[in-house]
């Protein structure tokens, strides 16, 4: 419809980042377009939201350099920045509660159009707390809402025992949102049939086609890395070079919390099992 008011959006990326890769990067760009080509939302910001030390993955380096090779990745976009609050927190946070964290700032942020599409929030503003109950309300409102931005390989993880909480699935998938970027390999759709929950607010998730192929991914990166080989044109140039400035991803490096149990299944084996 001619004059329609288009749903502002802030997409929110949450990982490892372990290092950020151009990829990480064009995933806001494929969903942003994917989006804006609805006719229904205008994508007004993006958030890179490293994950803590806490998380313990194998691998994992220390936020601090991570969160710094996500903003020299992001300094030269106009619409993607880095939020170091998850990384600073002393306990993993479940993905769900940064979710909320991100969702009360916008609540609590008010500015004209420009500000916001200037990623400059300074007054309150209210933001409608079930706006992605159903697809199409978002239509007409001024106030952005947040969606998740993931691989697929996220959603097949919402399949593993006691790596997500049940309820916190449905929470990010019906109340807010998901954009999925595919991958080789992953069938989001076939997750999304598998899933009952999944498939109940499956009018929120929006599965974006990467045409242009691209599986690079941390793990690679690493890799090459402590082979000593280049990832140039894989990685952005600044974070190649503060890569090299402090000796990051060695072999030793790599058998980080290689004995240790990850947050959220020690977190929630724990917890079944009480």
């Amino acid at each position: 419809m001619a004059g329609q008011r288009l749903t502002k959006v802030v997409l929110l990326a949450c990982g490892s980042f372990n290092p950020v890769t151009i990829m990480h990067l064009r995933m806001f760009e494929l969903a942003r377009d994917h989006l804006e080509d609805t006719g229904q939302f205008s994508v007004v910001r993006g958030i890179i939201s490293p994950v803590g030390d806490a998380y313990k993955k194998k691998g994992l380096i220390e936020a601090c350099h991570r969160v710094e090779m996500a903003r020299l990745a992001t300094e030269s976009s106009d619409w993607i920045s880095v939020d170091p609050w998850e990384s600073l927190q002393p306990e993993w946070v479940e993905t769900s509660k940064v979710i909320r964290h991100h969702y009360k700032e916008l609540e609590a942020a008010e500015g004209d159009e420009d500000d916001v599409d200037t990623v400059k929030y300074a007054k309150k503003r209210r933001v409608q707390e079930n706006c992605y109950e159903a697809a199409a309300c978002h239509r007409g409102r001024d106030d952005p809402c947040l969606m998740l931005l993931c691989g697929a390989d996220v959603l097949e993880s919402f399949g593993v025992p006691n790596l997500w909480k049940q309820e916190d699935i449905a929470e990010i998938v019906g109340r807010y949102g998901v954009v999925c970027i595919t991958r080789d390999g992953n069938d989001p759709h076939k997750f999304i049939h598998q899933s009952d929950t999944l498939w109940k607010h499956r009018r929120n998730i929006h599965v974006v086609h990467e045409w242009v192929t691209n599986e690079i991914s941390a793990t690679q990166m690493r890799r090459a890395l402590r082979r000593g080989q280049s990832v140039r044109y894989l990685v952005p140039d600044g974070v190649v070079r503060y890569i090299r400035l402090h000796g990051l991803y060695s072999a030793e490096s790599e058998k980080k919390n290689a004995e240790v149990v990850l947050a959220p299944l020690q977190r929630y084996t724990e917890a079944s099992s009480s």
